[in-house]
């Protein structure tokens, strides 16, 4: 006579987790390819597995504990998903509540993109050394306004314009982006690394994570250095 093996459900889980994947999505919408849908099989498989088991050949006691250690760990993989989801929420509403505290405020940002209000526009320039600066100021459609050249002296200054292009005629407010080539007095480039100081416009609680607008450009609240009161 013949006894009938019945595997385990660890055995059964792994055999038929890819075959029956597309059938229970769609019939109880659980993904058997997550540990989820492993966790519900698992249990079925060993329900089953303690109502059929041969009375003369019962389930290997160090077998059976090892399936409940399983249990027991895919149960708290479940919980612990569940709690990092709620962790998450919670950290995605706390950075929408906290984009929304800068709306209106002046803070200082690295960008070369800022706004001339009132006949005045002002970024801060950091360079390493002394260097030979030819700085160009653009407008929003490309086209350079302005061109100067300045010597620059080893570490953070200010360089503010006037809002007048090189004709004389006053432009326009809105936003404006420097651009600047340095040299040192061997003639090795210099870099020039620039800093703006605006008004943060408004708030984009739609990407993840949220983003700020400040002088037409999006920043993300980490790229803030520091918050000026007026």
């Amino acid at each position: 006579m013949t006894t009938a093996v019945t595997p385990t459900p660890t055995q059964v889980v792994s055999a038929t987790t890819n075959n029956s994947s597309s059938s229970s999505s769609s019939s109880s919408g659980v993904d058997t390819g997550t540990i989820a849908g492993n966790f519900q099989t698992f249990l079925s498989l060993l329900t089953t597995q303690l109502k059929n088991q041969n009375p003369l050949d019962p389930l290997d006691t160090n077998q059976f504990t090892a399936q409940l250690v399983q249990f027991a760990q895919v149960e708290q993989q479940l919980k612990s998903n569940d709690q990092l989801t709620t962790l998450v929420s919670l950290q995605k509403t706390a950075q929408a509540t906290q984009a929304l505290n800068f709306v209106g405020e002046t803070v200082a940002v690295d960008g070369d993109t800022t706004a001339l209000k009132n006949g005045s526009a002002t970024w801060r320039l950091t360079a390493a050394k002394p260097a030979t600066a030819t700085i160009n100021v653009i407008s929003s459609t490309g086209e350079t306004v302005y061109t100067t050249t300045r010597a620059l002296t080893a570490g953070n200054q200010a360089f503010t314009w006037d809002g007048k292009d090189s004709s004389g005629t006053q432009r326009p407010d809105g936003n404006y982006k420097i651009s600047i080539t340095a040299k040192d007095a061997s003639g090795q480039t210099v870099a020039v690394p620039t800093e703006i100081q605006a008004t943060v416009d408004s708030a984009d609680l739609t990407q993840t994570p949220p983003t700020l607008s400040i002088a037409g450009q999006d920043y993300t609240l980490d790229k803030l250095k520091r918050v000026i009161r007026d």
